[in-house]
């Protein structure tokens, strides 16, 4: 695997608790983590290193269920995350298990999250990922996760 990294920032006008508490519940990550057209279902979050979060990813948008069924996706993927730092407000993070993709064997790749006050009362969000197999899966990577920033943003009235 390479050591190549993706990063995306973003400062959101809500404070640094209001954005642990919606990354760190189960109606917080069903609140934003989804792109258009797919609904996110929490089954399991333990909130410790070690922990693990387990949640299923459903298309349900017409557009988005021709496309999963056109590149030989499932219209559901359920993920598993394992917690490998937990420090509250401040920092997390944890490795994805890619075990959804035709052809290639699992592996993990490592996500952290830094949340850090701003001056007025916002957070600004550092958010850096393990590049995973290849060009076009980092990029469905990178557009995914910068989907979830822009979501994030949505739900704290960006």
């Amino acid at each position: 695997m390479t050591t190549q990294k993706i990063q995306i920032e973003r400062t959101y006008p809500a404070a640094p608790e209001k954005i642990w508490e919606l990354w760190t519940t189960a109606a917080g990550i069903e609140s934003w983590w989804a792109p258009e057209g797919f609904d996110v279902h929490v089954e399991t979050l333990e909130l410790k290193p070690g922990g693990a979060l387990v949640y299923t990813m459903t298309a349900v948008g017409p557009d988005q269920v021709a496309f999963m069924e056109q590149v030989g996706l499932p219209l559901s993927t359920t993920s598993t995350k394992a917690f490998t730092e937990v420090e509250p407000v401040r920092r997390l993070a944890y490795t994805s298990l890619a075990d959804f993709i035709p052809g290639v064997e699992p592996y993990d790749f490592l996500t952290e999250v830094e949340l850090r006050p701003t001056a007025d009362g916002g957070t600004h969000v550092v958010m850096t990922a393990d590049a995973m197999h290849d060009e076009e899966w980092t990029g469905r990577l990178s557009a995914g996760r910068t989907n979830e920033m822009d979501n994030l943003g949505k739900v704290v009235g960006e």
